[in-house]
């Protein structure tokens, strides 16, 4: 693949579907089955979509919302958008109408695309009120009781509507710039309002190039994508959708979260990218699974595990009697953990957030190889990556094929490369707090290495400055305490304060275990104050604690009453803590454990 001959992300797909025609593309589970769409048929149906926007009056330029799961009609929605001349405006399942306001409003769509019922029932009152929405486009059929200058059409029915149309699509496509803007990505916000991140066909083609380049040495073809991360969100837009597109390569999409596992087993996918939240949660599954086996098993799985660590940290450094051991360990243990990830992958890819140290150095123990990256939804988004064979777990890797990255003097991150975004959208005075000077100004501090490698050590405005002036990584500190067996979540609390405190979330198999044996309900608001649980706990924080220093020490904590989660907005939809919403539930506790002695 050429990608710098590329012109736009829609002439790359129609490239891909002509070579690759009746070949297996889109997989879907129908009646418990996953059942394939073909190259050639994910073309035809994004044609007719284009043509059928473009009669509903869709121009060049034009904003279009997408509201659906990861589902076959999500990629060729963004691509029937694009093809047609506009641009798509991705927007996450769990927005509220609020939500769904404010990017119709702020976007100035001429209208949405939106899959079932129960979303739309959120979408429409917002469609309703934004004044440049003048059409919806329901991919399920909705009941409901349409009022207003807002359209409904079926997907199907805009299908057919543009089936009747001379197929002009080429024309269309042939017309792109690599430079146009291809999607707005709405920021998740973990604090304030979501601007609108303007990329541009050629920065998500830099982004494909570059993953290539990355992915390359571990031996690409033939290759199957497990998509279950939003596709509203650039990681996955990019690193799930488009680059897989590049590659010729079979999406899949999961089910759910909660049915991940299983896909995996049924999928058996040869990449998969991922977020640290999901991987932190299998690490802590795989954990509780071995320690209940116990035994033998255990002391095997603890072998397998420390081995691999070794001779990752230092290769070739086994003694005879190890070797034996680890060919022994390979056989019954990291067998057994890959086959239930299906048997056949050659990278996890994780992005999105830090990935902690020793989560990356566990998998790669067990022979699962994984690759930490990082990124922002500003350079769409993907920055840097570690290489296969060469990983350095405690940073994010050299930066892609066509990307500059340098540190300022404070430390800053700064970012170069047809990758950065053209700005956001309708705000002039953000754009030019993060790209001046012909760099991105990414807000993140870090440093590159003897290899080139960059470490990221904190969010810039993130960095808890304690009383005394020092400064203190959270994020470092969060991420000691989520490895604990009793701890699922954890918040860092102290700017300006003479030490840290923490607001904690309990494990759910943990406190449902403990709760069993000490005959008590296992409620996390009624435990909360249980002055025996909290020992527990504070175990847990102790343990932390001797491996941090002084300043890093959590003098005392509380626990949360609730689990972040998306619903209650604790965490963005990409599963990154959103600070300042905890802070508006839990203040005035976490401010109390400075009044205590």
């Amino acid at each position: 693949m050429d990608y710098k001959a590329l012109t736009s992300l829609t002439a790359l797909f129609f490239d891909q579907a002509e070579a690759l025609g009746d070949g297996p593309f889109l997989w879907a589970k129908q009646e418990g089955t996953y059942k394939p769409i073909t190259w050639r048929e994910t073309a035809q149906a994004v044609k007719d979509l284009s043509r059928g926007l473009r009669d509903l009056g869709l121009k060049k330029g034009d904003r279009v919302v997408l509201v659906a799961e990861n589902r076959p009609e999500w990629l060729i929605a963004d691509l029937a958008i694009m093809a047609a001349g506009g641009i798509t405006v991705p927007a996450y399942t769990t927005n509220t109408e609020h939500d769904h306001n404010h990017i119709l409003t702020n976007s100035e769509a001429a209208g949405a695309i939106v899959s079932t019922q129960a979303l739309g029932k959120r979408l429409l009152p917002a469609a309703l009120e934004a004044p440049n929405c003048k059409w919806v486009i329901a991919i399920e059929d909705m009941d409901i009781d349409q009022k207003g200058p807002v359209d409904v059409h079926l997907w199907a029915d805009t299908l057919a509507r543009g089936r009747a149309l001379p197929d002009d699509v080429a024309e269309v496509v042939a017309g792109a710039k690599r430079d146009d803007v291809a999607c707005f990505i709405y920021t998740s916000g973990t604090g304030g309002t979501p601007k609108g991140v303007m990329l541009t066909h050629g920065n998500i083609i830099c982004n494909c190039m570059g993953a290539h380049g990355v992915l390359e040495h571990i031996g690409l073809g033939n290759d199957v994508f497990l998509c279950f991360l939003p596709l509203s969100h650039a990681y996955e837009h990019s690193a799930g959708q488009f680059f897989p597109i590049s590659i010729g390569a079979q999406i899949y999409y999961a089910e759910s979260v909660e049915k991940l596992l299983v896909n995996l087993g049924e999928v058996r996918p040869t990449i998969m990218t991922a977020v640290p939240r999901l991987y932190e949660s299998m690490h802590q599954r795989i954990l509780r699974g071995v320690e209940k086996q116990g035994g033998l098993k255990k002391k095997l799985f603890e072998a397998a595990v420390r081995l691999g660590r070794k001779e990752y940290e230092t290769p070739g450094s086994l003694t005879p009697g190890e070797r034996i051991l680890n060919a022994l360990v390979e056989r019954l243990v990291r067998e057994k953990v890959r086959g239930r990830f299906g048997g056949r992958l050659k990278a996890m890819v994780s992005g999105g957030a830090a990935l902690n140290t020793d989560i990356g150095t566990f998998f790669l123990g067990l022979g699962l190889p994984i690759l930490q990256g990082y990124g922002q939804t500003e350079a769409a988004p993907v920055i840097s990556a570690n290489l296969p064979g060469k990983e350095k777990m405690h940073t994010v890797g050299p930066p892609l094929e066509g990307v500059e990255v340098k540190i300022a003097e404070d430390g800053e991150i700064l970012v170069r490369g047809e990758l950065v975004m053209k700005g956001y959208w309708k705000n002039e005075e953000a754009t030019k707090s993060v790209l001046y000077d012909g760099w991105l100004h990414t807000g993140d501090i870090g440093n590159l290495d003897e290899d080139n490698y960059l470490q990221i050590t904190d969010r810039k405005k993130d960095i808890i400055v304690l009383s005394g002036g020092d400064n203190v990584s959270p994020a470092r500190v969060e991420g000691y305490l989520t490895l604990e067996a009793e701890i699922s979540q954890a918040m860092a609390f102290g700017n300006q304060r003479p030490h840290l405190v923490a607001l904690l979330v309990p494990d759910d198999e943990f406190l449902a275990d403990w709760a069993k044996a000490q005959g008590k309900e296992a409620d996390l608001a009624a435990l909360a104050g249980d002055p025996d649980f909290k020992a527990t706990l504070g175990a847990a924080v102790e343990r932390v604690n001797k491996k941090l220093s002084n300043t890093e020490r959590v003098r005392r904590f509380t626990t949360a009453t609730e689990v972040f989660s998306v619903e209650n907005e604790m965490m963005t939809p990409t599963l990154k803590v959103r600070r300042h919403k905890i802070l508006e539930a839990y203040r005035d506790r976490l401010d109390a454990l400075y009044e205590k002695k």
